[in-house]
């Protein structure tokens, strides 16, 4: 699921919700941040 985070308002908004704008539905605020998945490195001990 790709999400995207409002630099105004702070909201975590999908891409559902955007429906092709970019803009904040809540704040209408123009700069949004793709949020990463978090991924975990397996280091293999030595």
């Amino acid at each position: 699921m790709v999400e995207y985070k409002c630099l105004n308002c702070k909201k975590i908004i999908s891409l559902e919700e955007l429906g092709g704008r970019v803009r904040c539905p809540y704040c209408s605020y123009k700069i949004l941040i793709k949020l990463r998945p978090k991924v975990v490195k397996h280091v293999k001990a030595r």
